[in-house]
């Protein structure tokens, strides 16, 4: 099965258990409006809902198209700006990803906001993630 999805990626700085901005920005993002936090942390807003009926296994390719940045707009990646999605399975990707994945159907639109724990941890993945 192939999903098409696209995602819009938010990260806190990546210590987020050490950087007070990521932890201001996460807890007053989830009192906004469409924002929906999970158990894990990770939260999402949905932007376009898709007209799939199945989810992702955590082995099935996903064609997703995507533009991460941080908190402050900084974007340090896009598939948008490559004119071409990029295809992975959920268990190939930061552990953010691999949840909200699983979650999404084909043409869902997504903005996904992951702590840093969900993502590339306390040393980021310098130098475009802190």
């Amino acid at each position: 099965m192939q999903v098409v999805v696209q995602l819009l990626l938010i990260l806190p700085f990546s210590c987020l258990g050490s950087n007070s901005q990521g932890v201001e920005f996460l807890e007053a993002n989830k009192k906004k409006e469409g924002v929906i936090t999970l158990d894990s942390g990770l939260q999402y807003k949905v932007l376009r809902t898709g007209n799939g009926d199945a989810h992702p296994l955590v082995s099935s390719k996903c064609s997703c198209h995507y533009a991460g940045s941080l908190i402050d707009g900084t974007e340090f990646d896009s598939s948008y700006k490559r004119s071409a999605p990029s295809t992975f399975a959920p268990n190939q990707v930061i552990k953010g990803w691999t949840e909200a994945l699983q979650l999404m159907v084909e043409g869902d639109k997504w903005e996904l906001y992951i702590p840093s724990e969900l993502a590339y941890g306390a040393h980021g993945r310098p130098p475009k993630i802190p």
